[in-house]
Formats: structure tokens, sequence, C-alpha cells
């Protein structure tokens, strides 16, 4: 398979600090990968890094043929838009919008057409379980449901890749056990690079390959 995500030896310090050392992994479309470890490690940094929102002070990264790390800031937040989708441990969904409103601000960011969004939300919504729900508001969801409004968002737009912050640090075991289930079947079928980030090994589990991050890179999990 050919990667269409590579991150090669990349370094970070905050301060006096090295967060990230020598950091090298490649992912390719549908493949969904874990890395673990716990908190502090640095798992929140390496996923800033890959989505352009920090800098490297060392190494390189690079998707679909381009190197993150030399993209300006709004190249950056173009290459977010267009072609990463995110899905975090704490929702992110927005109380006042509807679901229909919090899954759909993606197409609407790209400036799709009115009835496209309407059409690409309604069946992400479907894709996650939550059909007909367009018009609810966030306060009316569980926790495990409001994952899954964060899924269909991450996911609405076709992104090239999907990157995941501990996305089931705040649900119970049995929704943890749904969400995970439904992330990786939604990876899988848009054809999407995963990332996932946590401590759980159960969550990493759920995943094509594993790696726990240590203080001297990545380390190859059985």
């Amino acid at each position: 398979m050919t990667s269409i995500l590579r991150i090669l030896a990349v370094t970070k310090h905050f301060g006096a600090r090295r967060v990230l050392s020598g950091v090298s992994l490649e992912v390719a479309a549908g493949e969904y990968v874990a890395i673990v470890g716990e908190s502090g490690i640095g798992k929140s940094t390496l996923l800033n890094v890959v989505a352009g929102l920090e800098p490297v002070d060392a190494g390189r990264i690079e998707f679909d043929d381009i190197e993150i790390t030399r993209l300006d800031d709004d190249q950056a937040a173009r290459l977010r838009r267009e072609k990463l989708g995110f899905v975090f441990q704490a929702f992110h969904v927005l109380p006042h919008l509807t679901l229909a409103q919090n899954v759909g601000l993606p197409l609407v960011l790209r400036g799709a057409s009115r009835a496209a969004i309407e059409a690409r939300t309604a069946a992400a919504l479907a894709a996650v379980g939550l059909a007909g729900r367009e018009h609810a508001r966030p306060r009316e969801l569980s926790g495990g449901e409001l994952q899954r409004v964060a899924i269909a968002r991450a996911l609405v737009g076709e992104p090239r890749l999907v990157l995941a912050d501990e996305p089931t640090g705040n649900l119970d075991p049995e929704n943890a056990r749904q969400v995970l289930a439904l992330l990786r079947a939604q990876v899988k079928r848009h054809g999407a690079a995963g990332l996932l980030v946590t401590h759980s090994e159960a969550a990493a589990a759920t995943c094509d390959r594993r790696y726990r991050l240590a203080p001297e890179g990545l380390v190859a999990l059985a």
C-alpha cells in the first residue's frame, strides 16, 4: 500500500522539555493506526504537528505529497479544512446549533451549496445511527450520541486523514465500545487514513497496527 501520511524523524520541544524524539510512522489510505501512551507523553502534541497546528523542531511530515512542516498558517488551515477530520475527547459539539448544523459546518466552511450540505449531512447522520435527528439539539443527546455527531462531522467532508484524540475518554465502557467500532467502520468505509491516540489498550486493539509512544520514539506493539 502507498503511504499517504509520512512522519519522518520528528522532534518537538516545549522549552527545554523534549516531547517528541525522532518519531517516524507511515500510514496508508484505509489503514487505522493506534498510538498508545500515558498522559503527558506527547500523544496530542503528535496529532497537533501532523495537523500543522504546531511547528516541529526537526524532521518533516508529508501528507498527500504535501510537506506539512513547510506550510504557512493559511496553507495549513486550508489543508485542515479540505482534507482532515478531527474527533476529540470533549466532543466540541456546539450547543447552540442543531445536529445538522454541527455536522454540516465543515461543508459550510468549504463553501458547498445548501443542497449538497443538506444531503451529505443527512447521509452522515444516518451513517452513525442518527437518521431523522437533524433538528435535535446537543442537550437532547447522551455522551455516546454526541460522539457519534462528532464522528459524522469529522467524516462529512470525506477527509483523506482522520485524527482521533482520546475519543472515548468521556464515555462509559459500552458507549466506548460502540463508538470505537463505529469510528473504525467509518474510516474504512471512506478509505481514509486513521490515526488514533489513546491511553486505552482496549481502544488501540480496534486498530490495524499499534505503537507505544516512548521518550525514544514509537515502539511497535504485537
